[in-house]
């Protein structure tokens, strides 16, 4: 079998169910999951299977889940047959809050960096965003998985709270944005019961 098929050529490609533009809308979105699947991979490569042997399992399946998720939004045809389901995104939730233990409190918005796993998290956070924009547009437009635009909105989280825990694990400090005011903080007093 070639790589190439030249039959991209004039500016149409494949989906499960015709061909359609390249810049259709359905293709932005099943690409850009795709991109944050190839930087999960950037990430993996990057952390120690030694201290992150629980990370490197869950990306591992991340990245499944995230080709089933553009195998979902590449179904343009009548008998669509979806992978993503609602208790994947439960299961993220599961790992989020599992995660968020090793965290400090978070009191400021954190910027992107600190150890070099944490920085590559911080990528994987923001094109799932932006897969997930261009997946609420698609909703909007054409019919979809919309527990794909779940299972983003999720990750996103999830990928937050992992780049903090990488630099836990490293030692390093989150980058704090320092131009503003606390923004996440309890007041303890009231949360005691106490005035």
């Amino acid at each position: 079998m070639k790589i190439y098929t030249r039959t991209g050529d004039e500016g149409k490609t494949g989906v499960i169910g015709g061909r359609v533009s390249k810049d259709d809308i359905r293709v932005e979105a099943y690409g850009t999951v795709d991109e944050v699947n190839a930087f999960v991979g950037e990430a993996i490569v990057r952390l120690d299977p030694a201290i992150h042997a629980d990370l490197l399992q869950d990306l591992t399946e991340i990245q499944h889940e995230l080709f089933d998720a553009g195998g979902d939004l590449a179904q343009a045809g009548k008998n669509r047959r979806y992978r993503v389901t609602a208790e994947m995104v439960t299961r993220l939730e599961a790992l989020i809050d599992r995660y968020e233990q090793e965290c400090p409190p978070l009191e400021r918005f954190i910027l992107p960096g600190g150890s070099p796993l944490s920085a590559a998290l911080h990528v994987c956070r923001v094109l799932t965003r932006r897969a997930e924009r261009l997946v609420v547009s698609l909703c909007r437009e054409q019919e979809t998985n919309v527990e794909v635009r779940r299972y983003l909105n999720r990750l996103s989280d999830f990928f937050f709270t992992v780049a903090r825990v990488a630099n836990v694990r490293a030692g390093t400090a989150d980058v704090e944005y320092k131009r503003g005011v606390r923004v996440f903080h309890t007041d303890k007093k009231k949360d005691q019961g106490t005035t």
